[in-house]
């Protein structure tokens, strides 16, 4: 296993074994030359006129090309002994020191070989994985896949380069490259597999990042599988449900949330199609709401620009006038000019625009101040701990007029408790949404009773009107 060619050494011609065997059959030679005239009774040499120094000269030949060559039969045994020491401890600097880890799986598919680099690897050392099979480290449909994937580089040989993905002891994920071949035993059966397995470097696991990412988008994009969630939106004066905002729900089993999704959509330049499929299905959903209710959608700076958003809008199936558009601070805004041109537009067809997480960033207030919205949606980092922070509560007061001077309504977001919800009435923000308002839900029967009125167990009422959302 693992065999490694001799290093350093030359082709040599001389064989001692081949000489010997030589020197063998010469002696063999004279012993029945001279033998066998004595069994018939004759002495040879008198049979054959030889004289006595001729075999005393053969003689002396003889023995010194014998001895000659055990001599050198024995120096180059040793000489391969050296050799097969230098091989072995080089085996041994190899596996003590490489960074690879090199690996051995019998025909049962359980370890027979592991180095001491698969410690650092995915944290087992040898002795935890001999014996074990190899589903411990990584599953048999995850490398059946992988395999499968990688069938350009293999070959009868084995394979390279292959990606994995492999568990370590503490349970995380490590991807690795693979190279390996199979192995056959004298009859030539299938007995196993052996290769090395490496860490991948970080520009190769950027890559791949990348592009796992974008398969996974593209496959949602594809099946279009997203739902939509719907949280209220109250007045903060009489309890009712004004309206909805959308919230995008991914059907996938990676546990990343929907902010995750978007904020990797961009990264590989899918964002835009990734808001437009969750607009669709938004839109979809939204006509299940009670009809009086509005309906609020997000959308990037970059997605309001796409071209097929009037035709959406237009044929979404609820009238226009209900349709809240949310512009999000996902990207930064060079041009203010297409963008509010594009909204202007949107705008003259009944559409309503608001500006989302106002006060959470320089970006979102240059929104309300160049895109004059017909909503502000003050971000939950005002909100939370305003009814004791004098700050927040000063600029939220402050908010709460700039929005009069501009005609806006003002919705607080992320109101999770009864003094947050006292405190943001007090100030006259006219509407409101959170957990404690309502919690969003994917489910009909729940969005049918938002006609009903909320009791807000004993906050004041303000005399403010809430506004057209």
């Amino acid at each position: 296993m693992f065999g490694m060619g001799r290093l350093g050494t030359k082709t040599r011609t001389f064989r001692p074994g081949l000489w010997l065997f030589v020197i063998i059959a010469m002696e063999l030679g004279v012993v029945l030359a001279v033998g066998l005239p004595y069994v018939s009774g004759d002495d040879p040499w008198e049979t054959w006129g030889w004289p006595v120094w001729i075999s005393d000269g053969f003689s002396l030949l003889v023995v010194p090309v014998v001895v000659f060559a055990s001599f050198s039969l024995v120096r180059h045994q040793r000489r391969e002994r050296d050799e097969a020491l230098k091989t072995n401890r080089l085996m041994d600097t190899v596996l003590s020191t490489s960074r690879e880890w090199l690996w051995a799986i019998g025909h049962d598919g359980r370890f027979t070989f592991s180095s001491p680099a698969g410690v650092d690897l995915i944290g087992y050392e040898p002795s935890e994985l001999l014996g074990r099979h190899f589903r411990l480290v990584i599953d048999p449909d995850d490398l059946a896949n992988a395999l499968q994937a990688k069938t350009s580089t293999q070959n009868a040989a084995g394979w390279s380069g292959l990606h994995a993905v492999c568990r370590h002891k503490d349970g995380s994920r490590v991807v690795v490259e693979v190279s390996g071949r199979a192995l056959r035993d004298a009859a030539g059966q299938p007995s196993g597999f052996e290769g090395t397995s490496r860490a991948l470097d970080p520009l190769t696991l950027d890559a791949l990042a990348t592009g796992e990412t974008r398969s996974r988008i593209e496959a949602i994009l594809a099946s279009r599988s997203l739902l939509t969630a719907f949280q209220p939106i109250r007045s903060l004066e009489t309890d009712a449900v004004l309206g909805a905002e959308a919230l995008t729900r991914f059907l996938s089993p990676q546990g990343i949330s929907p902010e995750v999704w978007f904020v990797e959509a961009a990264a590989v330049g899918l964002d835009v199609e990734l808001e437009i499929l969750a607009l669709e299905t938004a839109l979809r959903a939204a006509t299940g709401l009670p009809p009086a209710l509005s309906v609020s959608v997000n959308l990037s700076p970059r997605a309001c620009l796409d071209a097929r958003l009037p035709d959406i809008f237009a044929n979404a199936g609820i009238p226009m006038g209900r349709i809240v558009l949310e512009v999000t601070e996902r990207q930064h805004v060079v041009d203010y000019g297409p963008l509010a041109a594009a909204l202007a537009s949107l705008r003259g067809r009944g559409l309503r625009i608001a500006v989302d997480d106002a006060g959470s960033g320089f970006a979102s207030m240059r929104h309300v101040l160049l895109l004059k919205p017909d909503v502000i949606k003050l971000d939950r980092d005002i909100i939370a701990g305003i009814d004791t922070d004098q700050g927040q509560r000063a600029l939220g007061a402050a908010m709460v007029g700039f929005a009069k001077e501009i005609g806006a309504s003002l919705v607080a977001e992320g109101i999770e408790t009864e003094a947050e919800l006292s405190a943001v009435a007090e100030l006259g923000m006219s509407a409101g949404q959170g957990y404690l308002l309502g919690r969003p839900s994917v489910r009909p029967e729940d969005w049918a009773q938002w006609d009903e009125a909320f009791q807000r167990r004993g906050i004041p009422k303000t005399s403010m009107n809430p506004g057209p959302n």
